[in-house]
């Protein structure tokens, strides 16, 4: 009996040290660590008329915003609000150079606001995502975008 009340304390210790560090990998900027506020968007975060939601979390030194139709290289991390990263142009270590007119809708409105050297996190709504598409994750998701470069 003994040996069970060790290995559960064992146990226990080992999640706390996995939280522990899960919890210093994100305050580290870690990029692939789901943020804390992955569930919902915090009371302080922009939202637009279309219901999507944004927060600044690193200020871009570029004073031109892309367009809809604008070409952009970006890097960016995805996840479903449960906290499971789907998507990372990081973790590949490759940007992804994309039209805006080709992305999800959230996408295309949310970087819009984005300047050069700008890094945003977005909740974008099902609506203005995937849309419900077989495959595709479901529900709100939450990106971690960083724009470097409006290519034309």
């Amino acid at each position: 009996m003994g040996e069970a009340v060790e290995e559960e304390e064992a146990t226990e210790e080992q999640a706390a040290e996995e939280a522990s560090s899960e919890a210093a990998a994100e305050e580290e900027g870690d990029p692939l660590a789901a943020p804390a506020d992955v569930a919902a968007p915090p009371a302080d975060a922009e939202k637009t008329e279309s219901g999507l939601a944004s927060k600044v979390l690193k200020e871009g030194t570029g004073t031109e915003h892309p367009t809809a139709t604008s070409t952009v290289r970006a890097h960016y991390t995805g996840w479903t609000t449960d906290g499971k990263m789907f998507d990372s142009s990081v973790q590949r270590g490759q940007p992804l150079t994309m039209p805006l007119n080709r992305v999800i809708a959230g996408w295309t409105e949310g970087v819009q606001l984005m300047v050069e050297g700008e890094k945003r996190r977005f909740w974008i709504p099902q609506d203005l995502a995937y849309k419900g598409a077989p495959g595709a994750p479901a529900g709100m998701l939450v990106f971690d975008v960083e724009l470097i470069e409006i290519v034309e």
